[in-house]
């Protein structure tokens, strides 16, 4: 398989002995290197993705083509979630709680 970018690629023993057992990885493929390396062999530049979908790392990888494999569909990239602070009970939306200090209050007197 020659791989395009986009391609989401399982990366493992069979593509280079560097990726053998727990060292497998999932690799979206940004670019292919157009130059010529040995024969059966390609430079790949990508993201490692992790089990949620996100790229965790970016690489160059030296891989043979007959090694190359697509991956199972992972999980779209989850939206990162906003966190917010605690809301007490004087808290009316318009920031004032935290203004002068009562959600602080609150919430020690909740404890």
């Amino acid at each position: 398989m020659r791989p395009q970018p986009g391609d989401l690629l399982r990366i493992d023993g069979r593509a280079s002995v560097q990726f053998a057992g727990d060292r497998a990885l999932t690799f979206r493929v940004v670019s292919v290197c157009p130059k010529p390396t040995y024969t059966g062999w390609v430079w790949l530049t990508g993201y490692v993705i992790d089990r949620r979908g996100q790229a965790i790392d970016r690489r160059e990888i030296f891989v043979q083509l007959a090694g190359l494999h697509r991956a199972t569909s992972t999980p779209a990239p989850s939206r990162s979630r906003v966190s917010r602070p605690y809301a007490s009970a004087h808290d009316q939306g318009d920031g004032g709680a935290a203004r002068d200090g009562s959600g602080l209050r609150a919430r020690a007197d909740a404890r």
